[in-house]
């Protein structure tokens, strides 16, 4: 009888240590299932055309209201404008336009994540009400490197983008204690709208090289692209972890990319980790062409997010028939003329100006409205309608 006991005793011992180290282990097994389970991969080039083929031929703008100098400025409470973007929107539908390109900043969320959440869920029903779908802008190169919150200062008369600013700022690229807190601000800005079918995608960094060039060179950093290049990598991981069904791209801008070995680093990584690919491009319809049937080599779906500087030859009319052509979605630089005074040139950060430039450089509408060139805007919507009528 005490053999049995004890063999019952040793037996219940047995179970228990069993049952202890199952629940150590538990946590472990249910994460690495979980991490299985919702790990996102980069698309496949089969995965980014049946998505691409499920969209209409996406025409749009990068936007920023007219009332708005820049990302914060657009963002925050006290400016958020919903009544002058529900007007605006109006506009762009009314061309047939419908995506729009908008840029967030990492400062917002650090102020105030719910609020801002709250804000781009106005936002995205606006555009949506108006049939238009959002790329969202997670980080930004381009531009003042010191940005701040609270009220922005006033536009610098007859200057490019006077109060655009980085994000992130210079001091918070160069401090990596700071970059938790960038990671949350991926990961719960796309968690939060990960499912979301009123966004198009998230473009998780813009120009991620621009140095700035005479805007704010004398104050840039010049390891600024070496920071960069591993935070990139590390934003697109952040951004896929929270299982997006959007696709993720960083644009290539500037460089020749007709040949991997020719490529930069920044380049080659920002189109090995983009599950569709995007660029900008500025200048003659036969460079645009030949840069679509460089990156045509990828096999993915081809967005230009940048592009229409008048004076250099990249206009709607030599762009918008090629893009159809080769079926490239076109999203320009402006739309309604504002604080960002984007209608003057680059080269306004160097040359003096003293009146409105005879031809404007980006920017399609008036502020009340009515076209800078009615021909234009007349072609825009004849190009829209023909390519997505009803059936």
């Amino acid at each position: 009888m005490k053999k049995v006991k004890l063999c019952l005793t040793f037996m219940l011992a047995g179970l228990v240590l069993l049952s202890c180290n199952n629940k150590k282990s538990n946590p472990e097994e249910s994460k690495a299932e979980t991490a299985s389970v919702e790990k996102r991969e980069i698309w496949t080039k089969d995965q980014a055309n049946k998505w691409y083929a499920e969209q209409p031929w996406l025409v749009g703008a990068n936007y920023s209201p007219s009332t708005a100098i820049n990302q914060l400025e657009m963002w925050q409470e006290d400016t958020f404008d919903p009544k002058r973007i529900d007007q605006e929107l109006g506009w762009a539908e009314n061309l047939g336009m419908n995506v729009m390109r908008v840029y967030l900043h990492d400062l917002l969320h650090e102020q105030d994540p719910e609020g801002l959440y709250k804000r781009m869920n106005t936002f995205l029903e606006i555009a949506d009400k108006h049939h238009i779908k959002t790329l969202f802008v997670l980080f930004d190169s381009c531009w003042d490197p010191f940005p701040a919150l609270g009220k922005q200062r006033a536009p610098k008369p007859h200057t490019h983008n006077s109060g655009w600013v980085q994000s992130p700022g210079q001091k918070v690229l160069q401090d990596k204690n700071q970059y938790p807190r960038l990671e949350k601000y991926v990961k719960e800005t796309v968690a939060k709208f990960k499912d979301d079918n009123r966004i198009l995608g998230w473009d998780v960094w813009n120009e991620p090289d621009n140095m700035t060039g005479p805007s704010y060179e004398k104050v840039e950093i010049k390891n600024k692209v070496d920071l960069i290049l591993p935070l990139l990598k590390d934003v697109f991981a952040w951004a896929r972890e929270s299982n997006p069904s959007q696709p993720l791209t960083s644009g290539v801008w500037v460089g020749d990319w007709s040949d991997e070995a020719k490529m930069k680093p920044m380049h080659k990584m920002q189109i090995e980790q983009s599950d569709i690919v995007s660029f900008h491009n500025y200048d003659k319809p036969q460079d645009f062409e030949r840069v679509v049937k460089q990156l045509q080599r990828y096999g993915k779906p081809l967005i230009c997010t940048e592009y229409m500087a008048r004076p250099n030859g990249s206009t709607f009319e030599g762009f918008l028939p090629l893009a159809r052509k080769y079926n490239v979605g076109m999203i320009n630089w402006g739309f309604v003329d504002g604080k960002t005074q984007t209608k003057y040139a680059w080269d306004s950060w160097t040359k003096t100006y003293t009146a409105e430039p005879k031809l404007w450089f980006h920017d399609v509408l008036h502020t009340d409205g009515t076209p800078y060139i009615k021909a234009e805007t007349d072609f825009i919507k004849k190009m829209t309608s023909e390519a997505n009528k009803k059936n």
